[in-house]
């Protein structure tokens, strides 16, 4: 068997984020046994076909299971799932050299983080907040309306 190539930090964040997820671990397992089509496979593992199917998407998207789409004997189409071949060393070493890799997109669902990794001139960082007052969430006014930075900084230099 060959050496386990390396893979890019956004290949590595797509597969960590993939696997962070316990419903999207369990699907993977029950497809480690062998391949089953949707409808079994939410059966099996007591989820929703809806459900069953937006994690099937993610993981797909990640390369860890494939999707085919076949007949049955009485012409109904089945969407059948496997496990792809896939195998990743964690290691630190293996960590650094993804992070040299890393491009500006953050995974689906995730935030993109500022260019220099940390906040903007004049922004508090996520999570802090003045006393007395609710933390905003990133690009957000308290009222939900969206900021681009340099109003906010110019409101704040004027109280």
């Amino acid at each position: 068997m060959g050496a386990i190539e390396a893979p890019s930090g956004d290949e590595l964040l797509k597969v960590l984020a993939a696997l962070g997820n316990p419903h999207r671990m369990r699907i993977v397992a029950a497809l480690a046994g062998g391949r089953n089509y949707v409808s079994g496979l939410a059966r099996e593992i007591g989820m929703s076909r809806p459900l069953l199917h937006m994690h099937l998407q993610r993981l797909e998207a990640a390369g860890l299971v494939v999707g085919t789409l076949e007949l049955s004997d009485s012409g109904k189409a089945l969407k059948f799932f496997e496990v792809a071949p896939f195998g990743y060393a964690l290691t630190p070493q293996a960590v650094a050299e993804a992070a040299r890799t890393l491009t500006d997109q953050a995974p689906e669902g995730e935030p993109a983080a500022p260019p220099d990794g940390g906040a903007r001139a004049g922004t508090a960082r996520a999570g802090t907040a003045r006393a007395g007052t609710a933390p905003a969430r990133a690009g957000t006014a308290q009222d939900g309306t969206a900021q681009d930075g340099q109003a906010s900084d110019q409101k704040e230099e004027t109280q």
